[in-house]
């Protein structure tokens, strides 16, 4: 059944919302661009221009000179914005240091994030960009958008902003790159009263969840991503748009282990679909994999002779629990061994699929080096089923919050807060069993250390009962 928002949703249609005509957007030629000089000097950006790959410089020269050519009463912000970017990024390659000031408040009544103060420390000499605020948009769970919205919401920040926007950002947001403070509260009431929009996290708060494909189109995601994270982020307004945190915390879901959004890199908690039956097995299409009857890998590396599949050499020697055996033309897996690498069922996904009975394995801690260096999360939940409305997810969320935001120093994600007490206090606080599945190596400390509860008898002990039963 295909995901549908709790909410009606407005359509936008682009033709009733555009500002801007045809003529006005397309209001340069090639070689008007080709001969398009900005007002300051960048020789080290225009370098960029020339490899292989589309430059972001070259985008940005196009913005600056349909800028130039629009009407004084076609903009709202200075004309200038984006060739005083460049500028300054020019000077910042000089200097080797940013000239973006350090944050700064600024935001939309009511919210604490979403935006994101950006000032200039050379504002005399860049003055279109002594601000020069980022906006984030919350994006579509699997970021799927219509071109209507596309083309309002750029019109949108081509009158109020810069134009420019990145589409995406690698932990989510559709990012307003350059405003104003005056044009703050307008852009917000057209994007939530307009464009039905809202605002993304920002600062110390929960970040913007974000999502695989799932259930849209992959026929590996073994719940519904796009449920979950539609669900945690309405649920969970006051988290992203009001900080109250030690420091950012982001939800990521993969509807797999495949891992598409990486969330087991970047997520301080993730959400990764997984199985805790068999997999399931068509034996008459694994032998048509073995005849070349199917091409491996989905045709994935299809456009030159690879050679005659070798089910031995390239499924069964690479599995990482050697858990799978080719015996008399029947592939068997010991199930119980399985580590979920998905490179089975990615090689051969007609023949092999995940089990029916799904749900989710929680993995936390996962970051970018800030206190301490980057780390994996790991895994705390090995597997839990869902159902909406995901009471027990959001059970152990909040528990875990309660922690953090009791214990958790100023700047210190989730990671580096059990990194500091240590894996075993975690989960006694999250009252869970500590389980195979956690051990990330060998324990190091030969030592066990011992709770006065797990001892019988407790510390006390009477020394004449213990000789009772030891005698010398």
């Amino acid at each position: 059944m295909a995901f549908e928002p709790k909410e009606p949703q407005k359509e936008i249609k682009y033709s009733e919302m555009r500002i801007y005509t045809d003529e006005e957007l397309n209001n340069y030629t090639e070689e008007e661009l080709k001969n398009f000089k900005i007002k300051h000097d960048i020789p080290d950006l225009e370098e960029l221009e020339k490899g292989p790959w589309p430059s972001f410089v070259s985008d940005a020269k196009q913005g600056a000179l349909h800028r130039r050519k629009l009407a004084d009463d076609r903009m709202l912000i200075d004309r200038d914005v984006i060739e005083d970017m460049l500028g300054q990024l020019q000077v910042s390659f000089n200097d080797g240091e940013t000239h973006w000031k350090h944050g700064g408040i600024v935001g939309v009544f009511g919210y604490g994030g979403g935006v994101i103060g950006r000032y200039s420390d050379l504002p005399e000499k860049f003055p279109s960009i002594a601000h020069f605020h980022t906006i984030r948009v919350n994006q579509p769970a699997s970021k799927f958008y219509n071109t209507d919205f596309l083309r309002t919401i750029c019109d949108l920040w081509e009158y109020r902003g810069s134009g420019m926007m990145n589409l995406h950002g690698s932990t989510g947001d559709l990012v307003l790159l350059g405003t104003t403070t005056e044009q703050l509260e307008p852009i917000f009431f057209e994007l939530t009263n307009e464009l039905d929009q809202d605002l993304g996290g920002s600062g110390s708060n929960l970040r913007t969840p974000s999502c695989c494909i799932g259930k849209a189109r992959c026929e590996f995601a073994c719940y519904d991503t796009q449920d979950l994270s539609y669900e945690l982020t309405t649920y969970y307004q006051d988290e992203l748009h009001r900080p109250a945190f030690p420091y950012k915390f982001k939800f990521k879901f993969d509807g797999c282990p495949n891992g598409c959004v990486a969330s087991i890199a970047r997520a301080d908690m993730s959400f990764i679909g997984t199985w805790r039956d068999e997999i399931r097995i068509d034996q008459d299409a694994v032998q048509g994999y073995i005849a070349g009857d199917f091409a491996p890998n989905g045709g994935a590396f299809a456009g030159r002779d690879w050679g005659k599949f070798d089910i031995q050499k390239e499924v069964i020697d690479l599995c990482p629990s050697k858990c799978m055996k080719y015996e008399d033309g029947v592939l068997t897996i010991d199930n119980s061994e399985c580590v979920r690498c998905m490179h089975c069922i990615n090689t051969m996904p007609r023949a092999l699929k995940p089990g029916k009975d799904t749900g989710i394995s929680i993995l936390c801690g996962a970051k970018a080096p800030i206190l301490e260096g980057a780390q994996m999360s790991t895994l705390i939940v090995p597997f839990m089923k869902l159902e909406p409305p995901y009471d027990n997810v959001k059970e152990f969320i909040e528990k875990v919050w309660e922690f953090w935001m009791e214990e958790g120093k100023n700047r210190e994600r989730l990671g580096e807060l059990i990194q500091r007490f240590g894996l075993p206090k975690f989960l006694e606080i999250m009252e869970l069993p500590p389980a195979p599945q956690m051990v990330k190596m060998p324990r190091e400390n030969p030592y066990i250390f011992w709770k006065e509860e797990d001892v019988p008898g407790g510390w006390d002990r009477d020394i004449k009962d213990y000789r009772a039963r030891h005698k010398r």
